[in-house]
């Protein structure tokens, strides 16, 4: 991992507070690690030191998401196609990239998510079309998120929103949506260990911060259960709220920076 030996003990303690704080959101949510760790790990180390040491964290959160999350057999029958529509659509999403690295995706997404919550706020987001074609629709959004993930970095608010449109439980929404998480992150995992440019024992230095993520998202999963169903809704909309503002923020800085 570059640098990891000259970091500091401060930073090493930023990166356990960083770490433990992400996974009680992505257990309280059921997502969000990601989203969080890594702007702020990159704060204090750099940008490849950060994906690295968030990766192995998050799958982490993701599989205690799951095998504590609730029954997950039905959640699988029902949409274990997402993750393939979501590989999809991240090959098309980083072709477009790298075709117009330019054009403001951030942006995009950040917009539809603001325009999407005010629907919400107004009660205008009861869609029965989707329900009614519920499989089709399956296909759309799963391409968005996959698309979203590979222009943006964001493949979560397409599938929540495909997922509160169906009505989906907490359990069953959260389960759904790491299901997805699990065969991105996984195929991340694979792709930077076979590229060599990261060593065996730099992966296994990064093992203490998964056992921290993990002492993290079971903690955040209790409070999940003890909330009720328009609390966690609620809280869900607001971290979409939240990601639309930090993509804004995102495209911003990488403005003024320029």
């Amino acid at each position: 991992m570059p640098g990891f030996e000259s970091f500091s003990v401060w930073v090493v303690l930023w990166i356990v507070v960083v770490i433990a704080f992400s996974a009680l959101v992505q257990g309280t949510l059921g997502l969000g690690f990601p989203m969080v760790a890594t702007p702020l790990i990159a704060l204090a180390t750099d940008m490849k030191s950060a994906v690295i040491l968030v990766l192995l964290p998050c799958v982490a959160t993701v599989v205690a998401n799951i095998v504590k999350g609730g029954p997950l057999r039905p959640v699988l029958a029902e949409f274990w196609m997402m993750p393939f529509y979501a590989l999809a659509g991240a090959v098309v999403g980083t072709s477009f990239f790298i075709a117009f690295p330019a054009f403001p995706f951030s942006v995009l997404l950040a917009t539809v998510l603001l325009v999407y919550l005010n629907l919400d706020r107004l009660g205008k987001t009861d869609w029965p079309l989707i329900r009614r074609h519920q499989a089709l629709f399956g296909v759309l959004f799963g391409l968005a998120a996959g698309f979203t993930e590979g222009t943006a970095n964001a493949a979560a608010p397409p599938l929540i929103v495909y997922y509160l449109a169906l009505g989906l439980s907490p359990i069953a929404l959260v389960q759904a949506l790491n299901i997805c998480f699990f065969a991105g992150k996984t195929t991340q995992f694979a792709t930077l260990a076979s590229s060599g440019g990261v060593s065996l024992a730099q992966w296994l230095i990064t093992l203490p911060f998964a056992a921290v993520a993990t002492g993290g998202v079971l903690y955040g999963i209790r409070i999940r259960s003890r909330v009720s169903v328009a609390t966690y809704r609620r809280w869900l909309r607001l971290m979409l709220f939240a990601v639309a503002l930090l993509l804004l923020g995102q495209y911003a800085y990488g403005k003024w920076v320029a």
